[in-house]
This record gives structure tokens, C-alpha cells and sequence, in this order.
């Protein structure tokens, strides 16, 4: 049922202000936005995509801004944090420009054969910049952003997760199409055999119950390639009694939620060629995209949402 080229389509994260979201993941990770829309479930929430430059599945991290929301704590069953592949001699850019921008940095650290830096965005989101996989060349990293694109974001490498029961988290891996690769101290290690983000680490591990909030990940999300394929992973999911959702439309695509027994919530979502969207006037994230069923409703979203500053590219400073 999965892709033959499976892997995780994106990760979504709960931050706080949404120009702040904006401001870091595209003003100094280099992503961009590819897509501004709302919350399906709350159209008065932003929904903020970044990605690649046409948000291929693979390369997005997407943000429910909540300006309002209490902190999240960091604990089980989270995705603890969410990695980027990064060109393997850009390390030292990225201690400098991180460093440059206010953000403390832990690294390198080394695990399996990769060296990591890790940090939080303005949040606490966990995040981890891994060089030492093969740079994806089935993504287009965004050229027009501030980032110079032999040290931009490749992509996504893949989530660390904690689990309440790390045995059931590994069977629903391998159930989705995972396979077992590794164990580095407390990190197992499972990978798709698909091109790119292709990682779900399980860390077997002390640690208290977390709490759902700003600066915490909400879900990761498996690329499955048919909205068929959605149906028939419902059936076995509710045969198994698992927490499964109905089959959503997404508009961008369409998906299911599970939470298997380690208490982690995976989403199943259909391949596509991107998801990026604009309005036909403006370029992919720079003004609030809406689906044709909530566009009767935009005056009074836009009333609600605070308006938004993107960034148009061109870089912002000369690190080596």
C-alpha cells in the first residue's frame, strides 16, 4: 500500500507568533513559505507551510501559529525533534549564522556516521541540522532566500520520537513500511527505503509525560501514494483498534491520523508534486491562500489573522 519510494511526506509544530514562525524558519533557515493558508479545523488559526521551493512532500515542516497558546512541554508521547539534511561541508556556516542570529547551538554532535547541531527555534521547538546523508537531488532547495544554495536545507531527514511503549511505536513502523537499521546508545533507528526523509529515530529513554503547546510537535506524516491506499491502512488500523481517523481531504491532499499504542500520532498523507499555492497573483506564500469552500468566509478571516511580512529573497550577509 505505501509508495515504493516511501518516506515522511512533512511534520507539523505549534509555535507562538506567526510572524516570528516566518521570520526564523524562512529569514534565517532558508525555507520558504510555500503555502499561508488557515487551520482546517479552526479557520481563524494560521497554517503555515514551509519547504522547499515548490514544497515538494519530504522537504515541509508545517506550523499552527497559536499567539495565544500556553507552552508546550517537552516530554512522552512527542516527536521530541524534527531534522534537516544539510550539505556535509556546511556545518561550520551554519554554527556561524545560527550563532550570528541569536540562537544557541549544541554540536556537533556525532551519532551513527552523521554530525548534528542542535537548537530551538524562538518557540523551543527542537530542531537538528544532520550532514553526512547523501543530499537529496529530487528537491529544488529555494535559491531566492537568504541562504546560499550549496549550504540551503535539503530537505527533511526525519523526526526522533518518545514513545511511551517503544516496542509498539517500532511495530507500527515496520507495519507502515520501515525497516529496523541500528542502534546508536538509546536511539533505534528505523528507515524507509525511499530517496528523502527517510529517518524516524525511537529513543528508548527516561523522561516525563509532555504537554501539547507552543514549541512542541504536533504529528509526522508518512507519504502513502493514492487516496486509496488511505482507505485500505483505515481498515487495518480499526481492525488492529487503533485511534484511526476517517479519510480527510486536505485539499493540498488527502490523509488519515493514527495514534498507535506508544501514543505517537502518525498522518498518512498522498503523494503530490508540491504544495505550494498562490492565489495566482502573488507568488506561493506571500498572501493567504484559501480553499473554494472557505473563500465566501476571507473578509472575516482576513478581519481575524494578523497580516503577514514574507520575505522575497536575496541574501543577508556574506558568511563563509
Amino acid at each position: 500500500m505505501l509508495s515504493d519510494r516511501p518516506g515522511l511526506h512533512h511534520v507539523t509544530g505549534i509555535v507562538g507568533d506567526p510572524q516570528e514562525a516566518i521570520d526564523f524558519y524562512s529569514g534565517v533557515l532558508g525555507l520558504r513559505l510555500v503555502t499561508q493558508t488557515v487551520n482546517f479545523e479552526d479557520i481563524l488559526q494560521h497554517h503555515l507551510y514551509f519547504g522547499d521551493a515548490t514544497g515538494t512532500p519530504g522537504t515541509v515542516l508545517t506550523h499552527f501559529p497559536d499567539p495565544h497558546g500556553d507552552p508546550g512541554r517537552p516530554g512522552k508521547p512527542q516527536i521530541e525533534s524534527v531534522s534537516f539534511v544539510v550539505p556535509t561541508e556546511s556545518l561550520a556556516y551554519w554554527d556561524t549564522r545560527l550563532a550570528d542570529h541569536d540562537v544557541a547551538v549544541e554540536g556537533p554532535l556525532e551519532r551513527f556516521d552523521e554530525r548534528v547541531l542542535r537548537f530551538e527555534d524562538p518557540a523551543g521547538t527542537r530542531i537538528e541540522l544532520v550532514a553526512g546523508p547523501p543530499v537529496p537531488t529530487d528537491i529544488e532547495p529555494w535559491t531566492a532566500g537568504p541562504v546560499p544554495a550549496d549550504r540551503a536545507l535539503c530537505g527533511l531527514h526525519g523526526v526522533s520520537t518518545l514513545s511511551v511503549n517503544p516496542y509498539a511505536t517500532a511495530g507500527t513502523l515496520e507495519t507502515l513500511g520501515f525497516d529496523h537499521e541500528g542502534e546508536d546508545g538509546d536511539r533505534i533507528r528505523y528507515r524507509a527505503s525511499g530517496s528523502r526523509a527517510t529517518v524516524v529515530d525511537v529513543l528508548d529513554r527516561d523522561a516525563g509525560f509532555g504537554r501539547e503547546g507552543t514549541g512542541t510537535l504536533h504529528h509526522v506524516a508518512v507519504r502513502v501514494e493514492h487516496e486509496d491506499d488511505l482507505h485500505e491502512w483505515r481498515e487495518l488500523f480499526d481492525d488492529r483498534g487503533y485511534d484511526v481517523s476517517r479519510v480527510k481531504d486536505r485539499h493540498f491532499f488527502h490523509s488519515l491520523y493514527v495514534r498507535e499504542p506508544g501514543g505517537i500520532l502518525f498522518e498518512l498523507a498522498t503523494e503530490t508534486d508540491g504544495v505550494a499555492a498562490s492565489d495566482g497573483e502573488n507568488e506561493p506564500g506571500e498572501s493567504l491562500y484559501l480553499p473554494d469552500w472557505f473563500e465566501r468566509d476571507r473578509d472575516l478571516i482576513e478581519s481575524q489573522l494578523p497580516a503577514l511580512t514574507v520575505p522575497t529573497g536575496g541574501g543577508d550577509d556574506d558568511t563563509p
